[in-house]
């Protein structure tokens, strides 16, 4: 058996190809454009990842407008599934449901 052996990627390297993801290119088109894997490519684009700054200084701003919006509706919509689920097992339960806080 071979041993495996690490490529090291430079910060360039890295944060150019998180900037072409964030641009609109798909992680997988940027992997193969670039020749690495996909996972690493997920794992330095991915929510909780930090972008290295070349000082080697971790930079962990807040994330691009778009980015957010796209989280923000996900979570929205997830709440909302929460919420319909919750209010049929009421009806099963025989108990009321609350009615919505107002505004």
């Amino acid at each position: 058996m071979q041993p495996v052996i690490k490529k090291r990627y430079s910060v360039e390297f890295r944060n150019r190809a998180v900037e072409l993801v964030r641009l609109g290119k798909s992680v997988s088109a940027v992997a193969e454009e670039l020749g690495i894997g996909t996972s690493i490519l997920y794992r330095w684009v991915g929510p909780h990842s930090q972008v290295i700054s070349p000082e080697g200084s971790s930079a962990s701003g807040e994330e691009p407008p778009e980015v957010e919006l796209r989280r923000l509706r996900r979570e929205v919509a997830n709440l909302k599934l929460e919420n319909d689920i919750l209010k049929k097992a009421a009806v099963i339960l025989g108990t009321k449901p609350q009615p919505p806080l107002a505004r």
